[in-house]
Formats: C-alpha cells, structure tokens, sequence
C-alpha cells in the first residue's frame, strides 16, 4: 500500500478480514478500478492479502492492452515513456536499433524506471547506478565464510526472493507482456521490504530479467506479448536486511514443443545434478564437469560467457562457478560460503552475441536457450537450498508432478 491511502465509504469491508474498511489500494484508484474488493482496514490486511489482490490490477492492464491493434505494442511511445534500451541502459532511442538478429525475436520498447518507496534500504548502486563496494572489495578474490548471523539474513531474503518468483510465474501465460511480469516482481519485492538488487546494478533499467527462447540471460523486460510455445525465464534478486538472494526458473508458456520441453527440463536436471555433489572439500571446478556431462548426453551445450558466484552482503563476488568441463575455476567448498549455480544450456552452440542494448545475451545460432539457478549455502553435511520451492510454490514442472 506504498505511495499512500484513500479513504472509502464506512459501508466497505476489507477485502481480507470483512472487518470496516477504512483505506484502498492506491492502485486500483490509479486504475479506476471498482472499489469493492479494494477496501482494506489495515495495511497489514493489504499486505497480507497483495499475493491475491494484485492479480485485479494485471486483469485490468491484460484488459486494456486486448484492445490495442497489432502493430500498436512494438512502436515506441515517447510521450509516454516507452523506448528502446540503448547503452546497457544509458540511453534510449524511439527507433528499433539496427542489428544482425540471431533469432526471431526483436527488442521491444520500456516502460519508465520503477519507483522504490522511501522507506526502502537501498544497496549503494541504486540511485546513481554505480556499485561503490563491491568492485574493489577483498571478496572478488576471498571466499566469505558468512557468520550465522549473515546466514540468517540471507534465509530471510531468499525465502522473500523465492516468493516473488513464485508471484511472477502464476502470472506467465500467452498475452502477457514481460513488462507485465517485471511490475508483479518490483510490486511483491516492495511489499514484502526489500529492493529488487538487479534495478539500476550497473544501470540495468529493470527489475528482474527476462529471457525469452532464444535469449541466454539479462533480457530486459519490455512490451513484448508472450505467444503460445515460448518459454521465457524469470531471473529474481532480492535486497533484504544488507544481504541478496539470487535465484530463476525457465517457465512453458501455453503449448510448447517437444525440443523445448526437452532442454528445459535437462537443464533443470543439469541444476540439480550440480547442487547434490555440493559439500565440503568438494573443487569448485567439479561442478561444471557435472553439469556438462549431463547436457552433452542429451546433445545440448553449455553457455561458457556467463556463471555462478559468490553471494551475499555483495550481489556478486568470489567464487566464480563455471558450468562448462575442464574449467579452472580455484578452490574447494568450505562450510558457510554461500554461492549461486546457474546453468545455462543452448539447444544449438554454445556461443552467445550482445544485443545493441548491452544487456541481452542471444544464442549465436538463434536456438532456444534455459536456465535455472539457486543461491546454496554449504553445510558441515551437505548443502542447503536457501532459494527452494516452498509447499506453496506453484506446480509449473510436469517432471515434479510424476
């Protein structure tokens, strides 16, 4: 309920505990929506009930943009803010830029940065763009042991980050714009106290990334529609209490074909391979030789440009995990050092070329790409999955339903 209150008829009950409502959802006014079912009595009521709630305000904007003629999506409005990404997010132009496309897909126009409320801490790159710390912080080239401390901050925000993807992918399905996905994900990040970490890191316009088909990571949500037979993955971080958690998924939108199905679940599989051999005394290295194994028997490659990291009160730093074999990364897993793994498999080559906006990483060959990705932290046992699927989380992976 960030950004202010209504007050609303006494006759109104709360949208949550039926109690007299006494504020409304700032949106649904913005949005001219009916007030019944956007009164609440408290804002803990509205922040206990926004998981559900906000579904109205998606239904509305799916509702309005039914109404927009084919050609009218993919024009840039600057009147209205939407052009496209230029400079990794430095500039923007009212022209689709000129490029030799690898694929069929094409950059669409963005909408304006998103608002953070005031109340919201923020990491050091969040207003002008620029990381202070973490470039020349001794943990580009130490691995942290966290305290128990930092080890339960970083459960509290990746069990926030796991929510908000969770938020994200109830919403995907054909006629959604991936604009439409980033304002779920900036909305619930918001709600729930934190910063989406990925907003303004390094000027990236946006608050999560996402990469559709052909697209192997840092694709920039825009006004694109999702179409039947797309897969799209959601790519989450979240800034909680000082710390990140980092985490995605690779998501069917409506039918999609057998090949694709194929590469999204091996590279689910390629995930889950590399977190079960995670311990102490286990090389860093040996996980890209696992992940490698298992892609090449199903004929797909692994990305080699992009990999896993260390994370915590820093977004990114030591260790690299690269998920390709005969790889150098250095070292051995150590009980509390917490890191991301992230495999990136192509349906085609490995290689992967940069988009005119800086950010978007494409496979060379336009073939489809997928990815999934965990923040881990190594136990005296084992491993500990901080970004798991929750009894909640919806039932999108036919694998984990046979």
């Amino acid at each position: 309920m960030a950004g202010g209150s209504e007050v609303v008829e006494a006759a109104l009950s709360c949208a949550k505990c039926s109690k007299p409502a006494h504020l409304q959802c700032p949106k649904c006014v913005e949005l001219k929506l009916p007030r019944e079912g956007a009164a609440f009595c408290t804002q803990d009521c509205f922040k206990a009930s926004w998981s559900s709630h906000k579904s109205v305000h998606l239904k509305a904007k799916l509702s309005s943009l039914a109404t927009e003629t084919p050609g009218e999506q993919n024009a840039a409005s600057p009147s209205d803010g939407w052009l496209y990404c230029l400079r990794k997010g430095q500039a923007r132009t009212p022209k689709i830029p000129h490029f030799d496309w690898t694929g069929t897909l094409r950059p669409y126009p963005i909408s304006e940065k998103r608002v953070v409320p005031a109340h919201i801490d923020l990491p050091d790159w969040a207003n002008d763009g620029i990381p202070k710390i973490e470039p020349s912080s001794d943990l580009q080239h130490v691995v942290e042991i966290k305290t128990p401390e930092l080890i339960e901050r970083m459960r509290e925000t990746c069990r926030i980050g796991r929510e908000v993807l969770d938020a994200a992918a109830r919403i995907i399905r054909p006629g959604v714009t991936t604009d439409e996905i980033d304002a779920v994900v900036h909305e619930v990040t918001v709600a729930a106290g934190g910063y989406p970490s990925p907003l303004n890191y390094h000027f990236f316009p946006k608050s999560c990334c996402t990469s559709v088909n052909e697209v192997i990571c840092h694709g920039i949500p825009d006004a694109r529609k999702l179409e039947d037979g797309d897969i799209v993955n959601v790519d989450v971080t979240v800034y909680y209490k000082g710390a990140h958690g980092d985490l995605n998924e690779t998501f069917f939108v409506g039918n999609v074909d057998e090949a694709s199905q194929r590469l999204v679940q091996c590279t689910y599989e390629c995930l889950e391979k590399a977190i079960a051999i995670v311990k102490p005394g286990v090389r860093f290295r040996e996980i890209g030789e696992v992940i490698n194994r298992h892609a090449s028997m199903s004929g797909l490659s692994v990305v080699k440009s992009y990999c896993g990291h260390g994370i915590g009160e820093l977004f990114h730093c030591a260790p690299n995990i690269p998920h390709y074999s005969r790889n150098k990364a250095v070292g051995v897993m150590k009980a509390g050092q917490t890191f991301t793994i992230e495999p990136m498999i192509n349906a085609g080559v490995w290689r992967d070329r940069m988009w005119p906006d800086g950010w978007t990483a494409v496979t060379a060959d336009g073939k489809r790409s997928a990815q999934f990705e965990h923040t881990l932290l190594v136990t005296e046992t084992g491993v500990e999955v901080l970004t798991g699927r929750l009894p909640t989380s919806p039932k999108v992976f036919p694998w984990l339903s046979s």
